[in-house]
């Protein structure tokens, strides 16, 4: 079925509805509520301490995309595979905790966004830095001021 040009829910540059976020928002929250306080009995998630960062909802909110982390990521390819098969389970204690009037099939992932923020503080930590630039010493306070004032500012 195609969407008519009027469907609110679907926008043509990729980005998420209010809605979308609302309703990630509000899926966040009750999984990490169930993440504290419900056990699970699956092994590889028991007693496992998992971080969800992020849940991304699709613009018909039939299905949200969960991202996670495990405490120290080790693990990740278990945790995944423990949360897939958990999934009926968590969404129905999903349903127990927000209103909606359905609760998307949750889907898991693993959160990249700490491996890239890692690498991106690797790679700045790496670099040189001249200590001695010229360009520095003209970036003081009192540089900045004296021409603000030469400049009649």
């Amino acid at each position: 079925m195609a969407h008519s040009p009027t469907d609110k829910s679907v926008r043509r540059d990729g980005v998420p509805s209010q809605r979308q976020l609302r309703v990630g928002e509000v899926l966040r929250k009750a999984l990490v509520e169930i993440f504290e306080r419900v056990e699970l009995r699956d092994p590889d998630i028991a007693g496992v301490p998992i971080t969800v960062s992020e849940v991304s909802a699709s613009p018909d909110l039939k299905s949200a995309m969960v991202f996670v982390m495990p405490l120290g990521g080790v693990g990740r390819e278990t945790i995944i595979a423990g949360l897939a098969r958990a999934a009926p389970f968590l969404r129905g204690q999903v349903a127990r905790r927000v209103q909606l009037r359905h609760v998307p099939r949750l889907m898991f992932s693993i959160d990249t966004a700490f491996d890239a923020s890692a690498h991106m503080n690797t790679l700045l930590h790496g670099l040189d830095i001249d200590e001695d630039d010229d360009d520095a010493d003209d970036a003081t306070p009192d540089a900045l001021e004296s021409t603000e004032t030469d400049n009649g500012a």
